[in-house]
């Protein structure tokens, strides 16, 4: 062996202070294959990462991006409950913003230092090593910092070695991301899931037969589930009740309140048939549910196939038309009252009877058709309802709602309707 491969005690031991220390990283390794829970994984980088750099005390800092915040997560030793500090503040604070490793030999002697933890934990700091915990996608999600290396000062050795265990954190800590958010998507599935069954549930299954007429619906849900709602309630043997709502919002809170309000409104009914009192009675049963915002919107019409003549009231609701054949026109069957919710004692007006000529079709849709965008922006519009409306009355009601859903299909984005799609047609027959 020559004299330049002589090793002298002191390098001795530095390596073998090194191989310790690459060992303790190799147990790291295998103890984050078997470890499932993130905290005990942040737990064992914090204590193999001390023990590695031979240091007294290390603690684990995680990002809370929303107050802008170093949290401590994990700590070898710690006498108080937390650290928590901003970005602008101590050592850490500065790795965090320069996502830099940062060495300083003697914090007495360094302006970005703060002895505030030391005061209330009674240790004192010496010297510290700290690294960024950084995501493959070079976002910050932490910092780990070492203090008083016990042998020594640190080496470049060491800002190796930590920057290793930090990039195991971050990995562990992108899997717990990955996890967390596999398992929220999972109960937002779980939770559109029920709401589309809920939604589902509660359209009509059966149409009623309403001598000289056709009626008929369509409804296709948005991916994230709207509160859209139709009904069909018989009233007597000549009257039934047309029901066509809007819940604000998506997701299953809208679906819950669509349910409440076909049951409120169905138990209603037995007593009441008109529709200005079954709207002030319905508003005056949800309120309490209507909160944070929430409102629907809802036409009721009531239909005499006797004497061939509709009354209605119109909770904020649109579009609801009325085209009279004979004519070539169209009535709306505009708002008589402000949407259920916004006022607890709001009142509803009866709007003004329409007759119902031989050719004469009433449509009632949700806003979701007549808001719909093509690819290239272009809005469906009111027009364009009332233009197909006009080339397909003659045909019959059925053909009117198959082109409504057809049309529909080139206002899709990515296959799919931008909010609920819900239209209900009612015609009467021409004289043979």
């Amino acid at each position: 062996m020559s004299q330049s491969q002589v090793l002298v005690p002191a390098d001795v031991e530095l390596v073998h202070r090194q191989r310790q220390a690459l060992q303790r990283l190799l147990e790291l390794t295998d103890t984050l294959a078997h470890q499932v829970h993130l905290q005990d994984t942040l737990q064992s980088i914090t204590q193999l990462a001390c023990e590695a750099l031979d240091c007294e005390r290390a603690t684990l800092y995680r990002y809370d991006p929303d107050r802008n915040e170093l949290v401590s997560s994990a700590a070898t030793e710690l006498e108080i409950p937390e650290i928590r500090h901003s970005l602008d503040r101590g050592i850490s604070g500065h790795v965090a913003r320069t996502r830099q490793v940062l060495h300083v030999p003697d914090v007495h002697r360094d302006p970005r230092w703060s002895d505030q933890v030391d005061r209330r934990t009674g240790f004192q700091t010496r010297c510290v090593l700290a690294a960024p915990i950084v995501s493959r996608q070079g976002e910050l999600l932490g910092v780990l910092q070492v203090l008083n290396k016990r042998s020594c000062q640190f080496e470049p050795f060491d800002e190796q070695l930590i920057t290793a265990f930090c990039q195991h954190a971050a990995a562990a800590l992108e899997r717990a991301q990955m996890i967390q958010e596999i398992r929220r998507q999972e109960a937002i599935d779980v939770s559109l899931n029920v709401a589309r069954g809920v939604q589902r549930s509660f359209m009509p299954k059966h149409l009623p037969q309403l001598p000289g007429y056709d009626l008929v619906y369509w409804w296709y849900p948005h991916q994230h589930v709207g509160g859209d709602y139709l009904d069909i309630i018989p009233l007597s043997a000549e009257k039934t009740l047309l029901v066509m709502a809007d819940v604000s919002g998506h997701g299953l809170g809208p679906a819950l309140l669509m349910a409440s309000a076909r049951a409120a409104l169905r138990a209603l009914v037995v007593e009441h048939h008109r529709p200005d009192e079954l709207l002030y009675l319905l508003n005056r049963s949800l309120a309490p549910d209507l909160q944070d915002g929430r409102f629907i919107t809802m036409v009721l019409a009531s239909v005499d196939v006797k004497q061939h003549r509709l009354q209605f009231a119109n909770a904020g609701h649109g579009p609801a038309l009325h085209y009279q054949a004979g004519q070539d026109r169209f009535a709306v069957l505009e708002a008589t009252g402000v949407p259920l919710g916004v006022l607890e004692d709001a009142r509803y007006e009866l709007g003004p009877p329409c007759a119902i000529a031989p050719g004469d079709l009433v449509l009632l849709c949700t806003d979701g058709v007549v808001e719909a965008r093509s690819g290239q922006g272009k809005p469906f519009g009111l027009a364009g309802l009332e233009q197909l409306i006009r080339q397909e009355a003659a045909r019959g009601v059925q053909q009117v709602v198959d082109r409504i859903a057809q049309r529909m299909r080139h206002y899709f984005v990515n296959d799919q309707p931008q909010d609920d799609l819900t239209v209900m047609a009612l015609g009467r027959r021409s004289a043979p």
